[in-house]
């Protein structure tokens, strides 16, 4: 493929089978290396009949071919499932009953929300896995206390959409530098979930896409299909249907891979500073629900905070925590009305802080042909206090904050002078903006939000001064004073929407924000602080930011890392591979790999 040093266009596709994917590559996906050795699936998945018909193509990239070796001769072939009589005509029959849907669906334009050639266009795009590289060129000098790996997940399609597709459905991937002594190495690999390894053995897209799929009737008869399928066990869709494509945390020496649709997934960085997925994660038999991809870690007690949510039966909402082993409290039911969007909470010393916002899901808004993700006005947005070893419920304390929506919440802590909890989140608006087409420009506030414990009320303000108002959306603070009164924090700069042309590194009592720019046509992700963990650091924002980042004219990707008190670059890795915006990261200290589980 030639080399351009242009954006592609998203509107161009190239031609597809629907047996390869194009991901920059002529080759089919089958001599792709995707993965590594497969593992055996709990339950033999049966193959359907046909394949789905292609609707939309991924577009051609202007880069240089990876160069991609050869598969593992150790790999097992993919063999021919079988399947009885019945299974074979149920197959038959569903795959027509698919076609016909998908039929339906292009006599009707998709909204941009759910429109594969804007979702997953650009840089958006996915790429196929990359075996580690060592080596790799460093321009300056890698700060010599950074040793241990970076990680970032992120979502990338296995498949071509066949319908609708928003950014948030893809497959988990996670990208990882691993960084020894100021040398770097580079590896990308698909975390593989129940749902993967069960589309890849059949050669398509079969599990519904959550966001990007399931609106309307079309949508209904998506979940319909779905549930034929695994009754007459064509598919097992009883191991979960996550993508872990969102959160990473690495907690009682295992990383775990998240998505709020699903158990965690762990997966073990090799010596090599390869990735391996290990499987699906229930800390030992003791969780049994989903978990958001959002879990708090206290810098002091060590224990990971989480919450669970459910769409469709009470309780709608759980709250539980692990201590430093891996045990598991019980779960704390929170009383819902109304099932809720719940992507992510805050902790302080003592508390959890729950938000209990506007944007709900009420399934059968889909037979009226609409999103089951809706912006729910005549619903009052508060937050719940509740203590972090709370057995139950009782003593939780709701706190209401008008037209109040953030996706995410950086931080929280107590001032029991005044009776507050303080919270700092970037304030959406329109609130269902990402899941949800409308008219309105997209605006992320920074947000200081005091909740007052003994009158019950509550005020917002914006940090930042009206001059300097910018989209700040993915970022952290400081995460050695998490749940503590921090001065800074980092985040990205959201603009222009969706991409991020750089991070700010906000006071967040005096409004002050110091921008970095990555550069003339290159845009990022979520900036990452790593503290500087020396015994003599004692200043809160001593330490780096990491990032991937991409130059849309070059069509190269990047990792920068950049001092945190001055925002002067300290060292730029190039990487062997395009690297899509993504999703959250963390970052394992190399002495934390030595006990890896």
């Amino acid at each position: 493929m030639a080399t351009s040093a242009t954006t592609p266009n998203p509107n161009s596709w190239a031609p597809f089978s629907a047996s390869s994917i194009d991901l920059g590559f002529s080759t089919p996906l089958k001599s792709l290396p995707l993965m590594k050795k497969k593992k055996q699936l709990n339950q033999k998945v049966k193959s359907a009949a046909l394949h789905t018909p292609s609707v939309l193509h991924f577009p051609k990239k202007p880069l240089k071919p990876t160069v991609i070796p050869q598969e593992d001769s150790k790999k097992p072939t993919k063999t021919n499932l079988q399947w009885n009589l019945l299974q074979r005509a149920a197959a038959i029959a569903f795959d027509k009953a698919e076609s016909a849907l998908i039929s339906r669906e292009r006599q009707q334009p998709l909204p941009k929300t759910s429109d594969p050639r804007v979702q997953i266009a650009g840089n958006f795009a996915p790429v196929p896995e990359h075996p580690v590289q060592h080596v790799l060129p460093v321009t300056g000098s890698i700060p010599e206390c950074i040793n241990g790996v970076y990680l970032r997940n992120g979502a990338n399609p296995l498949f071509e959409p066949v319908a609708g597709h928003h950014f948030f459905d893809g497959d988990g991937m996670v990208h990882a530098v691993t960084i020894d002594n100021g040398k770097a190495s580079y590896a990308c690999r698909f975390t593989e979930t129940q749902r993967f390894l069960q589309e890849k053995e059949l050669g398509k897209p079969v599990f519904p896409k959550a966001i990007g799929e399931l609106h309307g009737h079309n949508g209904i008869g998506r979940l319909l299909l779905f549930v034929a399928r695994g009754l007459f066990g064509l598919i097992d869709n009883k191991q979960g249907t996550g993508v872990a494509n969102a959160g990473l945390v690495y907690f009682n020496n295992r990383l775990l891979a998240m998505s709020e649709d699903d158990l965690p997934y762990q997966v073990r960085i090799t010596p090599s500073g390869d990735l391996e997925t290990v499987g699906r994660y229930n800390f030992d038999e003791q969780l049994n629900s989903t978990m958001i991809a959002h879990p708090k870690i206290d810098p002091v007690s060590q224990e990971l905070y989480a919450l669970s949510y459910d769409v469709v039966q009470k309780p709608y909402l759980k709250y539980f925590r692990f201590f430093p082993d891996g045990k598991k409290s019980p779960d704390v039911e929170i009383p819902l009305t109304v099932p809720t969007m719940m992507h992510d909470f805050a902790i302080t010393e003592n508390f959890v802080v729950i938000p209990d916002q506007q944007v709900v899901f009420k399934l059968q808004e889909m037979i009226s042909g609409g999103s089951p993700v809706i912006y729910d006005k005549n619903k009052k947005s508060r937050f719940g206090i509740l203590a972090k070893n709370a057995s139950d419920s009782n003593n939780i304390i709701w706190i209401e904050s008008p037209d109040t929506f953030c996706f995410h919440l950086w931080n929280a802590w107590e001032e029991p002078e005044s009776d507050e909890v303080v919270v700092i989140g970037s304030c959406m608006t329109p609130p269902d903006s990402i899941f949800n087409e409308c008219d309105e420009s997209l605006e992320s506030v920074l947000s200081e939000i005091r909740l007052n414990l003994k009158t019950g009320k509550s005020t917002r303000r914006p940090i930042l001064s009206e001059t300097d108002q910018v989209n700040l959306e993915a970022g952290m603070v400081n995460r050695n004073r998490l749940g503590r009164k921090t001065q800074f924090a980092y985040l990205a700069i959201a603009e222009p929407w969706p991409k991020v042309s750089g991070f700010g590194k906000v006071d967040l009592s005096t409004g002050d924000v110091k921008k970095y720019i990555y550069g003339d046509g290159k845009y990022g992700g979520e900036p990452f602080f790593l503290p500087n963990d020396a015994a003599d650091c004692e200043k809160e924002d001593d330490g780096f930011i990491i990032a991937f980042v991409h130059d849309e004219k070059t069509w190269e990707s990047e990792l920068q890392i950049v001092n945190a008190m001055n925002l002067e670059l300290e060292a730029s890795i190039k990487l062997p591979s395009r690297v899509p915006y993504g999703f959250h990261g963390t970052f394992v200290d190399s002495k934390e790999l030595v006990n890896q589980a």
